[in-house]
């Protein structure tokens, strides 16, 4: 099979995770601490039931498709084809009411990420790719997603979720990039990687991401025609630190400052 093939399923499952998450949103929902005794990671009931909901329908209709999720952990990761699901990634932008969160539905094939989709159920927002070329669906109707020039710093607006994510050393790098660009602002989590590819934006720089976090955004980003990397230019499936970007020579000035 082609990726063409899953793609209407893959809006199944979010329109099947939307329904399920949006029932929970602002609403008096309980919250549990991931990280017990330390910063706040948090989940909820909603996070449970939106990954379970599409593990059941991976599994009902690709029995042989391996599944890697943030709530339930991973079952054939080997396989051919791996779905890589975040239910709601910003999930503190969820408990506080914030509509700046999104499902993450990540398909690899032989470990590369080659569609990806970031579902806004409360908006009603798609953004969605394949590496090729990246599109927007939502109340605006649907268009082609692109990002813009940006040759450099001076002229960047940079978004990352939260400095305070990052350990020191590499709050310091960050501060080196922040200090030459023209906006600096914070949050965001998928969302901001969305408004990338639709060039609202310009550079993202994270720290201590996991897959399910980025492989979803990876097919967007590159399919709107940007960049998306670890801190030493490796490739981002696998999480760690990244920068994305959408114009090569930002990446490239951002990566130099970084690893100075």
């Amino acid at each position: 099979m082609t990726v063409i093939d899953f793609t209407a399923f893959i809006g199944r499952l979010a329109t099947a995770s939307g329904d399920t998450i949006l029932p929970f949103f602002r609403t008096s929902l309980s919250v549990e601490n991931k990280n017990v005794g330390r910063d706040l990671d948090p989940v909820t009931e909603a996070d449970r039931a939106a990954e379970a909901v599409m593990r059941r329908m991976i599994k009902d209709s690709f029995p042989l498709h391996g599944i890697v999720g943030e709530e339930f952990g991973s079952e054939r990761a080997d396989a051919e084809y791996v779905w890589v699901l975040d239910p709601i990634d910003g999930t503190k932008s969820f408990i506080a009411g914030l509509p700046i969160w999104g499902t993450l539905i990540a398909l690899m094939h032989n470990g590369a990420p080659v569609f990806g989709m970031m579902h806004q159920p409360y908006i009603g927002e798609r953004f969605s790719g394949d590496g090729g070329s990246a599109r927007y669906e939502g109340p605006s109707g649907k268009r082609k997603l692109s990002v813009r020039r940006c040759a450099t710093l001076a002229e960047a607006t940079l978004f990352t979720t939260s400095p305070r994510l990052m350990n020191a050393p590499d709050r310091a790098r960050f501060e080196r990039v922040e200090a030459g660009v023209r906006l600096s602002r914070y949050g965001g989590d998928c969302y901001a990687y969305c408004m990338l590819a639709a060039g609202h934006l310009d550079l993202i720089i994270e720290t201590e991401l996991k897959s399910y976090d980025v492989a979803a955004l990876i097919p967007i980003v590159t399919g709107a025609g940007g960049i998306i990397t670890t801190w030493d230019g490796k490739p981002a499936q696998s999480g760690g630190r990244i920068v994305a970007a959408g114009d090569k020579r930002l990446h490239d000035e951002a990566l130099k400052l970084l690893n100075t």
